[in-house]
């Protein structure tokens, strides 16, 4: 294995930025109130999240009537890209191995979007010092959506199990940002803030999603609540046939979205944590993400009918004010000195 050279990096740094901005346009929005070294860092980290999405939305169970196979991806079955997951985790923990070269093995994959992805992805954790853990936890969970595998599951019993799929899902990813936000205090005091606010953000995705995900065979809600209210998945069938939100679903979506805005709270204390620097940020992204659930709520519960979505001039004028504060923050906490798992920052851009 060779090193990879600055040229090729950098190019690796622009493709993970591209994915950013296409697909995930509200966590690029936020990031974009990041300084310009940390940048590179969540893009790259935002790009593997995807790149392994879009292989789990490629299972048999992810091609129903109705969904959409993202682009590229042939059909095949649940054990080809189960192999497929595993030989990215091969090839990451090849990577991060100690004294690995800086370049992961090409001989694993002939991808090279996935190389390239994987290049700059171990660059970040190399960089930042995030503990790989995190990384398998995330793989581990993605698992839990394939077929053919001993971890699949497809429904959640309950807050318990869910929280089991999030862990990996979503706390996983606050856990991988934390060292390149950097933290006012060591970076294991600021986790569990850090871990509920990516719950509360996977739980916004999975109340807002909910008709796509039926067209998946999935259900990423709690059965014992959803049942409480008297849903069960015939009637979630029928709403999503229909378009049209049955008002016991609506009472159901009405109680987890208060048990999201109770993550919300949760976790917002831990913003004070952070770099002062990153605070905006991270307030801008659980605003905007909040907003969702608000949407879903200003459109009497249409999740079966349409996608909500936070108007473009409220996430505009969310970000600006958190410029502006963000500006002000930098001026005059500049040296409280946040704490960083590395002393070295991505000048990449």
């Amino acid at each position: 294995m060779r090193p990879a050279d600055a040229t090729e990096l950098a190019e690796a740094y622009r493709l993970c930025r591209r994915i950013a901005a296409e697909h995930g346009r509200t966590y690029f929005l936020a990031t974009r109130l990041l300084s310009a070294s940390q940048r590179p860092a969540v893009h790259a980290l935002y790009a593997f999240a995807r790149m392994v999405d879009d292989i789990v939305d490629c299972a048999p169970h992810a091609t129903a009537a109705g969904s959409r196979r993202p682009a590229g991806h042939p059909p095949t079955t649940g054990a080809m890209l189960a192999a497929q997951i595993d030989r990215i985790e091969e090839q990451l923990r090849a990577a991060v191995a100690p004294g690995a070269a800086t370049r992961p093995a090409t001989a694993v994959t002939t991808d090279q979007r996935c190389d390239a992805i994987l290049l700059a992805l171990t660059d970040t954790i190399r960089r930042y010092g995030i503990a790989a853990e995190h990384f398998w936890t995330f793989l581990h969970s993605m698992r839990m959506d394939m077929p053919g595998t001993p971890q699949f599951r497809n429904r959640y019993a309950d807050m318990g199990e869910l929280n089991e799929y999030m862990r990996g899902s979503a706390a996983a990813i606050g856990l991988q940002l934390l060292p390149v936000l950097g933290t006012v205090v060591p970076v294991a005091e600021a986790e569990p803030a850090a871990a509920a606010l990516g719950n509360a953000f996977q739980l916004t995705n999975f109340l807002r999603d909910i008709g796509e995900d039926l067209d998946r065979g999935r259900v990423y809600l709690p059965a014992d609540v959803l049942a409480a209210f008297g849903v069960d998945d015939e009637l979630l069938a029928q709403c999503r046939r229909t378009g049209r939100t049955d008002r016991r679903v609506r009472r159901a979506l009405a109680h987890l979205i208060a048990v999201n805005r109770d993550l919300y709270r949760s976790a917002a204390p831990g913003i004070e944590l952070l770099a002062p620097r990153v605070r905006p940020a991270i307030r801008t992204a659980a605003t905007l993400y909040g907003a969702i659930l608000e949407q879903i709520e200003d459109g009497d519960f249409a999740v079966f009918e349409q996608r909500a979505v936070v108007p473009v001039h409220r996430k505009l004028r969310v970000a600006a004010g958190a410029y502006l504060s963000g500006r002000y923050t930098g001026r005059t906490a500049r040296a409280s000195g946040p704490r960083r798992a590395s002393s070295t920052s991505n000048s990449t851009s």
